[in-house]
């Protein structure tokens, strides 16, 4: 893949999206959760890894990159474009204080896909016409994970979100078993997960899970 949108983006698949948090991961190696999450069945992944030097996020990108660009799985950056042109990734994701769109799709020059998180729907919608590849709600609910999110949107927001924009949709904050049904139900494409995954006990059965319980809802289950 190598950071190629054009060959990239009509394969992503954003069902189950897993965001990395090394400070989550129970102790357990990085490369190790990623592994699992794939082999369970994960379809995108982003490594948000804030607290890392950039040499130190350049070396946790390369120590998954070989595993996911062998299983087909995009992998995308946290904010830093110039971290993801350096190491090759197929896409970054940015959040509302992040580099502006506009300014990341120049420096980007067509090689990274991109996605921006939305607290609101005039935000998806901007976002749509800045040119970005998808959209994420967020946050859903309330979560422990991040502390400096906007209000929770709710199914209605993920509704709302869906309405307004032909992009893909995902939503993350606050998603696990017990409400990722309603989610998709509610019209996003995926769900994007921290901690259900990162922090399970066995990340392998905690993504196969999700990913039964994504694809049930799709097809109406």
């Amino acid at each position: 893949m190598g950071g190629v949108p054009g060959s990239v983006n009509a394969r992503v698949t954003y069902s189950l999206y897993l965001v990395t948090d090394s400070a989550l991961a129970m102790g357990r190696a990085l490369p190790d959760v990623v592994r699992a999450a794939v082999d369970g069945g994960v379809t995108c992944v982003q490594l948000r890894e804030k607290g890392l030097t950039s040499r130190a996020y350049v070396e946790r990108l390369l120590s998954v990159r070989p595993l996911l660009r062998e299983r087909g799985i995009p992998l995308f950056v946290n904010d830093r474009v110039d971290v993801a042109l350096a190491v090759e990734a197929d896409g970054i994701h940015l959040g509302q204080t992040d580099l502006p769109l506009a300014m990341a799709r120049d420096l980007s020059a067509g090689r990274l896909l991109i996605g921006v998180s939305c607290e609101s729907v005039q935000d998806a919608i901007d976002a749509e016409r800045g040119g970005a590849d998808y959209v994420s709600v967020s946050p859903v609910f309330a979560t422990p994970t991040k502390t400096d999110t906007a209000p929770a949107l709710g199914l209605d927001g993920v509704r709302a979100v869906r309405s307004a924009v032909g992009v893909p949709v995902v939503a993350i904050g606050g998603i696990g078993a017990t409400n990722a049904a309603d989610v998709i139900r509610a019209g996003a494409d995926g769900i994007c997960v921290v901690s259900a995954i990162v922090s399970a006990p066995d990340p392998r059965a905690a993504a196969a899970s999700l990913r039964g319980i994504v694809e049930g809802a799709r097809h109406g289950a």
